[in-house]
């Protein structure tokens, strides 16, 4: 039975607002990220949604308490959906990390992951889903790299595809996992 997957990106951090590429570090909403965050919530309270899955890091995590306060609908916190791990580049000017992203699709950045791990982090994450929510509509809130997890493992796009392409933001993306 398939899932339907909604996919929303976190809402607009600190760190997004100073062009610091965060990675694995926690990051924190901006009050703008806040308010936006609470506008995911009204456009998803009546989408069907059995759960919202988000990765670990704050910012993610916060967006999903933002839009669905406690009780609303469960939130399941998952290491699996964070963004790549820059290593020893976390926390650089986000316009310096990219410029040299090219090179770390399958070189692992110092100390950290190359885009095609993290890529496959979250195929891992995919795989998971039939085990309890076959025949389900669920919310996931991540990063790039989760975006390109389902870009790659259900619309079949390779990960040079899809770093070579301009990300494109919008309010939500859908995807059918079967």
């Amino acid at each position: 039975m398939p899932i339907e997957i909604v996919f929303e990106t976190h809402s607009i951090s600190e760190d997004n607002e100073r062009d610091t590429a965060t990675g694995w570090l926690p990051g924190r909403l901006s009050e703008r990220g806040r308010q936006l965050a609470a506008e995911l919530g009204e456009r998803r309270r009546n989408d069907g949604l059995v759960a919202v899955f988000t990765s670990d890091s704050t910012r993610a995590a916060e967006t999903a308490s933002v839009a669905f306060p406690a009780g609303e609908i469960d939130i399941l916190h998952d290491w699996r959906l964070r963004e790549c791990d820059y290593g020893h580049d976390n926390g650089m000017p986000a316009s310096q990390l990219h410029a040299n992203r090219t090179r770390y699709i399958d070189q692992p950045y110092p100390g950290g992951e190359s885009w095609r791990q993290a890529v496959d982090r979250v195929g891992r994450f995919l795989s998971d889903l039939p085990l309890r929510w076959s025949d389900s509509r669920i919310l996931v809130i991540g990063h790039v790299s989760t975006k390109w997890g389902l870009d790659h493992f259900i619309d079949g796009k390779s990960v040079a595809e899809l770093e070579a392409a301009d990300f494109g933001w919008r309010e939500g993306w859908e995807y059918r996992l079967i």
